[in-house]
């Protein structure tokens, strides 16, 4: 038995299976990652990636924010991928139970999953700091200076930034599907971002499922690891379901 007839088995035998996926899921849909050689982090700008995507930085320089935002996080022009939409086949089926995710694109959503716990936010999500009114993400990638609110308040997206907690209530709810789960398939992630990464340390079932091009030190503690672009490894066990 191969690796994919491996795991499209573990996948059919499991009662409850969960998703926690990374970058690499989404820069199959054509975005960019943030740490590998080709990620925004290797690129120069004025101000580190990691500062314009702080708390403070959005704060005290909210113009140099937006300008870098809307540049570069825009996945509204993107769709999602083979992956989004095995996994949402897969949910319709029963098969899995929930998807965690480091991303901010929302494409596990427009894919068709309905259970997704968005660890970082979303970028299709923005609120005025001042009073909370909705907006939609169309509207802040198309602003051309600071986005503002109708009361005139500054937007903010409802993403995660360095310096902020994730979601209490996301957290949580991660917490509780892992701790659950007797299958945990880790897709196109090097688990090096914490918080998230830690939260794989609640799985306490049977099959621990690691899919990533690279190796990671995660290897080690998995039943199964399959070192390959997750999209093609999702092309292949869509077969068998």
């Amino acid at each position: 038995m191969n690796e994919i007839e491996r795991l499209a088995q573990i996948i059919k035998d499991s009662s409850n299976t969960v998703f926690f996926g990374g970058a690499g899921v989404s820069t199959e849909s054509g975005l960019k990652d943030f740490r590998s050689k080709d990620g925004l982090y290797h690129e120069k700008y004025k101000y580190p990636p990691e500062e314009i995507l702080s708390h403070h930085f959005f704060l005290e320089n909210t113009q140099e924010f937006y300008k870098f935002y809307r540049d570069k996080m825009n996945s509204l022009n993107y769709k999602p991928n083979i992956t989004h939409h095995v996994l949402a086949k897969l949910e319709e089926k029963g098969l899995l139970k929930a998807i965690i995710t480091q991303n901010i694109d929302g494409f596990h959503q427009m894919a068709g999953s309905k259970n997704v716990l968005e660890l970082h936010g979303s970028v299709l999500r923005n609120h005025c700091i001042k009073c909370h009114n909705f907006y939609a993400a169309e509207y802040i990638f198309s602003s051309k200076d600071i986005p503002k609110c109708s009361c005139g308040g500054i937007i903010k997206p409802e993403v995660v930034l360095y310096e902020e907690p994730l979601d209490d209530e996301i957290l949580k709810k991660a917490i509780k599907e892992i701790s659950a789960a007797d299958t945990l398939i880790i897709g196109g992630t090097s688990l090096n971002v914490y918080p998230a990464a830690g939260l794989i340390n609640y799985f306490q079932g049977k099959n621990l499922v690691l899919i990533n091009k690279e190796k990671t030190a995660y290897d080690i503690k998995c039943n199964l690891v399959i070192h390959d672009s997750i999209g093609k490894v999702m092309e292949k066990i869509n077969m068998d379901f």
